[in-house]
């Protein structure tokens, strides 16, 4: 009878030159993350920002009314993120799976459940835009539900967030976990996961969660960027992932 033993060095070898296929994942997943990075710059700064007048309607239905095209290009900005998220939520259980399999496909699932969220919530982005380039005889009615359109976008959007957040969560759980990502990026990334969630529940009790919006955005926008930028550039660079 002939037995085999593990050699620690050949294990590490394993290690650090993965199934190609596997590699060409994590590539496709870094990309993507950059990839978002960009259009939720264009979406967020330069479309809705540029766009939307806190509390005046009526200067942000003429604003859309005058510039169409900058809300059509914000629309398919948030379109392709959803799409990008669908991307990565198979790209991520892929890469982590051999971490837990179960904890990887209920991480994908959240982000697939926000991916939908913002899917709705783009219904109402092209309700305002109708709403805005249709001529009406009440120009104040006109920017009232416009208005509501574009706060209808901004509530499901912000709720699809917490499960996003969740998301989050088990994905710095996975990678704190794992033996080839950093697990200080996987701290980073859950306590971003758990800004997330937060934030959505202070939204929906505190009746002046305005007075604490700025701290809740520090604690939600730092981590995030940080954690999700991070992971972006591992994904590209990394040569350490599992064997499949």
């Amino acid at each position: 009878m002939t037995t085999h033993t593990i050699d620690p060095r050949n294990a590490q070898d394993q290690l650090a030159a993965p199934a190609t296929p596997l590699r060409r994942i994590a590539r496709i997943a870094g990309a993507s993350y950059l990839l978002m990075f960009a259009l939720a710059i264009v979406a967020n700064f330069l479309v809705l920002q540029g766009l939307v007048v806190e509390g005046d309607p009526q200067a942000t239905t003429a604003n859309i009314a005058d510039s169409p095209g900058l809300l059509r290009i914000g629309i398919l900005a948030f379109l392709l993120i959803v799409l990008l998220d669908i991307t990565l939520a198979w790209a991520l259980q892929v890469v982590f799976r051999s971490v837990n399999r179960d904890l990887s496909v209920v991480m994908a699932w959240f982000r697939l459940g926000y991916s939908v969220m913002l899917g709705v919530a783009l219904v109402f982005l092209v309700q305002a835009l109708t709403l805005a380039t249709t001529a009406s005889t009440s120009v104040d009615a006109q920017a009232a539900q416009t208005m509501q359109a574009i706060g209808a976008f901004q509530t499901t959007w912000e709720l699809g967030l917490c499960l996003f957040g969740i998301h989050l969560l088990l994905l710095g759980v996975l990678v704190a976990r794992s033996r080839f990502a950093p697990r200080v990026l996987g701290g980073i990334l859950a306590f971003a996961g758990l800004a997330y969630a937060a934030d959505t529940v202070a939204r929906l009790a505190l009746p002046d969660y305005s007075t604490v919006s700025g701290l809740f955005l520090a604690l939600v926008a730092v981590p995030s960027m940080i954690g999700e930028g991070w992971l972006g550039f591992w994904l590209l660079t990394t040569r350490r992932l599992p064997v499949e």
